[in-house]
Formats: structure tokens, sequence, C-alpha cells
């Protein structure tokens, strides 16, 4: 890794930070949940709207072009980027004309402990990507911090050859959110909202997808 990048772990916000979540004690469960429902919307409202529609012209372009789409994240960005790998292969191709190539770069548990214990778990995905990864090829790094050196290190091997590169990214989205050719960045400090709002995005645009290749008299009638 270039010691370019800053990958201390995230720390959070002084308390007087209105992005703080939460900052006090709650009576309840109830009332806690309330408090956390209200931070996600105004988190989800963060996201700009120009980053979620390139994202999605990314993708778009990639599938029509028959290029591969490779998911990568860890620990509860794992299993976003997992499910991507179901929603985009089964979800975007049902009823549509697009037949996307997409792979969890987080998924094959013997591989990446093989990798991790052998040359590093800063290489997990980025080794795979040289086996498999072509230009024109998309990577989407779904990361809470943005600061996981694997995430970064895939990121900056991807974009260097050719790969078209999104970010998803929470916190202050770290080095990978500069890294990406496309951030969906949501702006909030709270990891379960993070990955709530990282998994709606990724819902969102595998939806979008989709939406986009049928046509407007099947939609209403179509189940999303």
């Amino acid at each position: 890794m270039s010691s370019v990048y800053d990958l201390r772990p995230v720390t959070a916000p002084a308390d007087n930070d209105p992005v703080k979540f939460p900052m006090a004690p709650y009576a309840s469960a109830a009332s806690y949940f309330d408090a956390y429902a209200e931070e996600m919307a105004r988190a989800a409202k963060t996201v700009e709207s120009e980053t979620f529609d390139r994202a999605a012209s990314v993708l778009i372009e990639a599938y029509t072009l028959g290029a591969r789409m490779f998911s990568c994240g860890n620990g509860g960005s794992a299993s976003i980027a997992n499910h991507a790998q179901c929603d985009h292969v089964k979800g975007v191709r049902t009823a549509t004309d697009l037949v996307p190539q997409v792979l969890s770069l987080s998924t094959n548990v013997e591989l990446l402990t093989a990798v991790a214990n052998d040359i590093g778990y800063e290489n997990v995905f980025v080794y795979q990507l040289q086996s498999q990864a072509r230009p024109g090829d998309v990577l989407m790094a779904v990361s809470s911090s943005g600061r996981s050196p694997n995430i970064v290190h895939a990121l900056t091997w991807a974009r260097d050859h050719g790969l078209r590169t999104i970010a998803i990214t929470g916190f202050d989205g770290g080095p990978a959110r500069a890294v990406a050719e496309v951030s969906v960045h949501v702006d909030c400090t709270n990891y379960g909202i993070v990955e709530d709002l990282h998994q709606a995005i990724m819902h969102a645009l595998a939806q979008y997808v989709r939406h986009s290749r049928i046509s407007a008299d099947a939609i209403s009638t179509t189940v999303f």
C-alpha cells in the first residue's frame, strides 16, 4: 500500500457535531428507533443525485457491453457486496434484455483466507481482480469508512488498469471516495445507518437498471 493513504481507524466527531448519532442516552428502545429512523432519513438526503445517476449509467453501460461487475466489502459491507451479486444477476436479468455478469470478491472463504494468509489481507480483493478483471469491467467497492487498505488497494489497481470504479462510502469517505471514478457517499457517522443505506443504494441501483429496460406499460405490473 502506498503511504499516501491515511488508513487510521475512523474516529467519531466531537459530541457537538450535529452529524454524530447517538449523542445521549434514550429512555427506551422505541425512542431510540424513532431517532434512528430520523437520522437515517437525514443521512439518505445527503446522497448526491448526480453521483447516483453516474453510478447507474456506469452499470447500464457495462451490462449493455457485456462487461463484468465485481463487488467487494468487509464485514457488513461484504454481505452487501454478496447481495449485489444476487440482485444484479437475477433481479436485473428478469424481464429485461440484460444478462449481467457479477462476481463478489467477498464470497469465497477458501480463496480469501488463502490470499490473506499467504500474501496479506490487504491483497484479498486486488489479487482476484488481477486474475479475473479486464479493462472495461466495473469494480463496486462498499466501505463504511472508505479507509480499509484492501478496498483502497483494489480501487487503485482497478482505476490504473482500465476498470470503471464505484465506491459506496460513509463517514468522511476516506481515500476510497477520492480514488473512485464515482463515489456514492452517505454523510453519517453511525455504522448501522451507513450500512442500512448502502444496502438501499445497492437495491435501488439494481432496481433502476432493471426499470430502465422494462416498458412503461410493464413497470406498473412488475414486482421490484
